[in-house]
């Protein structure tokens, strides 16, 4: 599967995550892990090691190849990974779906990034890929993801109670999708 990189604003651009991105994702998680921590697992500190990256961007793109995973990273001019996408659990057949997670640095807050690459990945998802339906999930005080969702054509399709165990405890969360085309499934 060809992805092609595409600027988005400011000189940010996303693209497919890449072996050679183990360091530029180290440093990245290192410099947000402030910032990420009230929306992601606990993560234990190798996660924030050169070698704790490698194996996770290895598995991603294990993944990819595996047509299960489509991992992309916003790049800033100067290099700096300030940002990832993941579609994940990529399912064929009638279901023809994948769950969206995402996040930008704190830094790159409030510019359109997060709209701008979520909205980037569902033509991916769709044009690409050739998924029906995109889920996502923020916690219930996520109020700027869920805007961001909502700005992307995401519908709210309910209320999942101790869904994630995020910032060490079972976090209630909304649910979203997207349809993306209602085209049969190819046999």
């Amino acid at each position: 599967m060809r992805i092609e990189t595409e600027e988005l604003s400011g000189g940010v651009t996303l693209r497919l995550l890449a072996r050679g991105d183990v360091d530029a994702m180290c440093a990245a998680y290192v410099a947000n892990r402030r910032h990420l921590q009230p929306w992601e697992p606990v993560r234990p500190e190798s996660f924030f090691t050169a070698a704790g990256q490698s194996q996770r961007v290895h598995g991603l793109l294990r993944q990819f190849a595996e047509g299960t995973a489509l991992p992309m990273v916003l790049v800033a001019e100067d290099g700096r990974i300030v940002g990832a996408g993941t579609l994940s659990g990529i399912s064929r057949g009638p279901f023809l779906s994948a769950h969206l997670g995402y996040w930008t640095a704190a830094d790159r807050q409030n510019r359109g990034l997060a709209s701008a690459m979520v909205e980037r990945m569902c033509r991916l998802a769709r044009d690409t890929v050739g998924l029906h339906r995109i889920e996502a999930s923020t916690l219930v005080h996520n109020t700027g993801s869920q805007r961001v969702l909502a700005k992307c054509g995401f519908e709210p399709i309910g209320l999942a109670p101790a869904y994630l165990h995020i910032d060490g405890a079972w976090r209630d969360c909304r649910l979203f999708q997207r349809i993306l085309h209602d085209r049969a499934p190819a046999l």
